[in-house]
């Protein structure tokens, strides 16, 4: 019964997708025993292939195989369903692998080391970046591996889940392996495939001059009162800044915000004339011009 399927499936594009990027594909065989659904199994090749997971063996599959549901459910990951292996047992499959890892929510009786999914994810990537074949074991969707299987396995895996409600659907559990498997070999465990701009903290001396700039346009409109409290408001804004680690280039789009509320007002916004013809606004010395009164008294 081993063996794999043959005939090219078509494939769409799903979002998320780059089609110029390499495509990722090594790592542990996972190894389904008895699953029911095609669509839990073209779920768990499409969790397989967003974490760069790519040869799957199921054994003796309750529909038989090849399966339409599959190939729908797997949502473009068609090179791990092309790429199938159909085995006989458990242990047929197993041949080739020097270490494998059973997935269970249950606690069994034996001897075996019983691993979280991060350290099951280091110990696969040890032995696999040493050149030995590996795998992990998922079991039935309504229960599991039996005894006799996990005992195939070297170790047991077992996930930090409610123990009030443990039960993971089959595609669930392959992908938490899958994610734990390629963060273990990614620099520091989050290598990110694009991040955001990277800014130093300015200067003391430009997060003062903000500071002095924000100080003016709030006294200039009354809002320090009483006044006996600005030192405490003061304080407590400057304290808000000085938090946040603004870059220079944060520190200018602030400075700019402020300096457009400063000069300009709903009546008379920006690209509408001098901010210097607003009538509400007071003229150097702090008194209006008789223009400008003229216009606030008409």
């Amino acid at each position: 019964m081993a063996g794999a399927g043959t005939r090219k499936l078509k494939t769409k594009t799903m979002a998320g997708t780059d089609k110029q990027r390499p495509m990722i594909a090594e790592g542990p065989a996972v190894i389904l025993v008895e699953p029911q659904l095609g669509e839990n199994i073209g779920m768990v090749a499409r969790a397989m292939a967003n974490f760069g997971l790519a040869e799957l063996r199921i054994v003796s599959p309750r529909d038989g195989w090849p399966n339409p549901k599959a190939e729908a459910a797997a949502s473009g990951a068609i090179h791990v369903i092309e790429g199938v292996r159909l085995f006989d047992t458990l242990a047929d499959a197993l041949t080739d692998c020097a270490y494998a890892v059973a997935t269970t929510a249950r606690q069994r009786e034996g001897f075996k080391t019983v691993l979280g999914p991060v350290q099951a994810a280091r110990k696969l990537r040890g032995r696999h970046a040493g050149g030995l074949k590996t795998a992990i074991i998922f079991g039935r969707e309504r229960f599991g591996l039996n005894n006799e299987e996990v005992g195939l396995a070297d170790d047991i895996v077992t996930f930090p889940v409610n123990p009030a409600f443990a039960s993971l659907n089959l595609a669930q559990a392959v992908l938490l392996m899958s994610y734990e498997w390629m963060k273990s070999g990614m620099e520091e465990g989050e290598a990110l495939p694009f991040s955001g701009p990277e800014y130093a903290p300015a200067p003391k001396e430009e997060l003062y001059g903000l500071f002095g700039q924000l100080e003016q346009a709030l006294e200039s409109r009354g809002y320090f009162r009483p006044p006996e409290r600005k030192p405490v408001q003061v304080e407590s804004f400057r304290a808000v800044f000085t938090r946040a680690g603004f870059s220079s280039e944060e520190i200018r789009v602030l400075r700019g915000i402020i300096s457009s509320l400063d000069r300009f007002s709903p009546s008379n916004p920006r690209g509408s004339g001098s901010p210097g013809d607003d009538p509400r606004r007071a003229s150097t010395g702090g008194k209006r011009s008789k223009k400008q009164a003229g216009q606030a008294d008409d």
